[in-house]
């Protein structure tokens, strides 16, 4: 059975890749296992720390290694590599594809090949704007205001596409309207009655992750 370890960020995403990823993966004969970021407590870290976790993970034997952080989360002082060059990309997805290109490009030459870097655009909770009315599954009526995410969505291209400061993205607008939502003990429920395939179909670089892990 061939392996992928994904190096996730949080808790939040090594559930989901567990509940959600690792059944998918199954059926195509893949082992999807899911660490957390080493001398984290649940959040993105310099690059130094984060790249000499990969590299062990490389070291391994033959599994592909992978990444789940939010773009979000990162920051200039973390000194991810490209980083100055890529907030000159013009649109988001752009910036993120120019990061992803030069962490790749710091692995080392013999075993760059089984890297493949995803960082999710802007955050975890963008997947869940791909079927809003999921919330009513999860929340009581008077927790919950249906018709404010509905309006997030109608803002914007695709889920990838919400944020536009510190104080709107994805999961800052969800509390917004969900007022007892709880990035770890909620996001994943909800990410469940949505479904995998929903979720590739609405956001267009979270797909390309997941189409580029079939290919293993």
């Amino acid at each position: 059975m061939r392996r992928i370890i994904v190096v996730c960020e949080g808790p939040t995403e090594k559930e989901f890749c567990h509940d959600i990823l690792l059944p998918h993966f199954q059926k195509l004969n893949i082992l999807i296992e899911a660490p957390l970021i080493k001398q984290s407590g649940g959040g993105i870290v310099p690059w130094r720390v984060l790249k000499s976790q990969l590299e062990r993970h490389l070291a391994e034997g033959d599994a592909i290694v992978t990444t789940f952080i939010d773009y979000y989360g990162i920051k200039k002082d973390y000194e991810f590599p490209g980083w100055e060059a890529s907030q000159k990309a013009p649109h988001n997805i752009d910036k993120v594809r120019a990061l992803e290109e030069a962490i790749s490009n710091e692995m080392p030459d013999d075993c760059r090949h089984r890297f493949i870097p995803h960082i999710q655009l802007h955050e975890f909770e963008s997947l869940l704007f791909s079927n809003v009315d999921a919330f009513a599954k999860n929340f009581a009526d008077n927790d919950l205001d249906l018709e404010k995410l509905r309006r997030v969505v109608n803002e914007f291209a695709n889920p990838e596409d919400i944020n536009n400061s510190p104080k709107t993205a994805p999961s800052k607008r969800i509390l917004s309207a969900v007022k007892s939502y709880s990035k770890v003990l909620d996001g994943n429920c909800v990410a469940m009655d949505i479904g995998l395939e929903r979720m590739r179909l609405c956001c267009p670089h979270f797909n390309e992750w997941i189409s580029e892990l079939e290919k293993v």
